[in-house]
């Protein structure tokens, strides 16, 4: 019997590491150390692979941007995680590598041209530089067309001049400004590194920026708002009856799993689309209930996929002279345009002037006619933040001193694209506010305005 037990011991303590007993808070700090070195990765590449330059974004400036002031048991770790970048013989980035268990693969974003970069799901090897440079499609946009032009305004430029401080927000941190009226800049701003056309990620301006593809798959005719988006399992089931404009609208009634911007299994663990963002249950009826939550706009997305598959992102930027824009994928391919889209403050320009267009884009009619007013109405269930919501754009609604007719895309950490037309006017506002942190936005396009008046 006492052999028997020495026998079962010895067993016990050569058994591997993963037959050894352990508890959710080990569970959640590995998962914690995954997601970080994930984020790494994905943010160090994204960032470069939009900048090939080099003379804009570098590694020291996103260490010191996107890779500080993050949320949650994140900010502590990230940093201290080791990463290599690979380039190829060219010189372009190939993707980065970031370690994080002894155990497992490094998380690896790989570079995949048109679509920016891709985050491998964890456990994934390291890519071959082959497979990398076979999936490169990069198209090279003339910087020439559609150049902003600038005439400033002295009060215009103090005032945009004032967001690089705290007037805004105390520990906020600007990095861009444009202040444009009448497709002309009035007022521009810029933290040390930065200018016009530095990239960086849009977080949830996409969804706006969905919004405006879905509107040009609508123009196309390849889809229709008030379609079905096609999520279920088939015609009985109750979540056929979801629209697009429910998606866009966020009024899915679908239970998600976070409200907000965190979907980490997705942004930042890996997974894809299909696996994390269509299948919630359904919990109110469709139209009934608002709750913000990136799942519906990527479901909106997902209806739109054929048409993306014929005319990606990548066509509508080109056309409006968006050339430092790259909307990026799953590491399956389908885009994730509810955050991961990477741009300028010129391009973001550009963005707000189509829709003071009213979707026309030098002659020719890139949106449906009268898609500002669509996206710009509250048809559905609306928040109760002060703010009101379209169909992927904040509604600023009555804010003293700000037009009822401006619109707003926002993002996390103070992506901002204000939208007046009432005024001819847009405001672009580029940050990297840390958590806690929060840039007034109403009082900054308050003020900008009373100097336009």
């Amino acid at each position: 019997m006492i052999r028997h037990a020495f026998a079962a011991a010895a067993l016990l303590a050569s058994a591997p590491l993963a037959a050894q007993p352990v508890t959710q808070e080990d569970l959640q700090a590995r998962y914690d150390r995954a997601l970080a070195a994930g984020y790494k990765s994905l943010f160090l590449c994204g960032a470069i692979a939009s900048d090939p330059s080099g003379l804009r974004r570098t590694e020291r400036s996103v260490e010191d941007y996107e890779l500080t002031g993050i949320y949650g048991a994140l900010d502590p770790m990230v940093r201290g995680l080791e990463h290599r970048i690979e380039r190829g013989t060219d010189g372009m980035i190939e993707y980065v590598a970031t370690d994080w268990a002894e155990d497992m693969p490094p998380r690896v974003a790989e570079y995949r041209g048109d679509t920016g970069c891709a985050l491998l799901p964890i456990g994934a090897s390291l890519p071959t530089t082959e497979v990398v440079r076979g999936m490169r499609i990069d198209r090279v946009g003339d910087p020439t067309v559609y150049p902003l032009e600038e005439q400033l305004v002295p009060r215009v430029h103090q005032a945009a001049q004032q967001a690089l401080g705290h007037t805004y927000g105390e520990g906020t941190r600007t990095t861009a400004v444009l202040i444009r009226q009448g497709d002309v800049t009035k007022g521009k701003a810029f933290a040390a590194g930065f200018d016009a056309n530095s990239t960086q990620r849009t977080w949830s301006v996409a969804k706006s920026l969905a919004a405006t593809l879905v509107g040009a798959a609508v123009q196309s005719g390849a889809a229709d708002v008030s379609q079905s988006a096609g999520l279920g399992l088939g015609d009985s089931d109750p979540r056929r009856a979801i629209t697009i404009d429910h998606a866009l609208r966020m009024a899915s009634g679908r239970y998600t799993d976070t409200p907000g911007n965190r979907t980490d299994p997705l942004y930042m663990g890996g997974t894809t689309v299909n696996e994390s963002a269509l299948d919630w249950p359904l919990l109110n009826p469709p139209g009934t209930v608002y709750r913000y939550a990136n799942n519906d706009t990527l479901a909106a997305v997902k209806a739109i996929d054929g048409y993306l598959a014929e005319s990606p992102p990548i066509a509508l930027f080109e056309r409006i002279g968006m050339h430092s824009t790259k909307a990026e994928t799953d590491w399956q391919g389908d885009y994730i345009l509810s955050s991961q889209v990477w741009t300028s403050a010129a391009d973001l320009a550009r963005f707000g002037q189509l829709y003071l267009n009213d979707g026309m884009w030098h002659g020719a009619r890139a949106l449906p006619e009268n898609w500002l007013e669509y996206v710009s109405a509250p048809s559905g269930p609306q928040p109760d933040n002060g703010f009101g919501y379209g169909a992927g754009f904040w509604l600023f609604n009555d804010h003293e001193g700000i037009p009822a007719d401006t619109i707003a895309a926002m993002g996390n950490r103070g992506q901002y694209v204000v939208i007046v037309p009432s005024m001819n006017i847009v405001i672009v506002r580029r940050g990297e506010d840390p958590a806690g942190s929060r840039f007034d936005i109403v009082a900054f396009t308050r003020d900008v305005l009373e100097t336009l008046r």
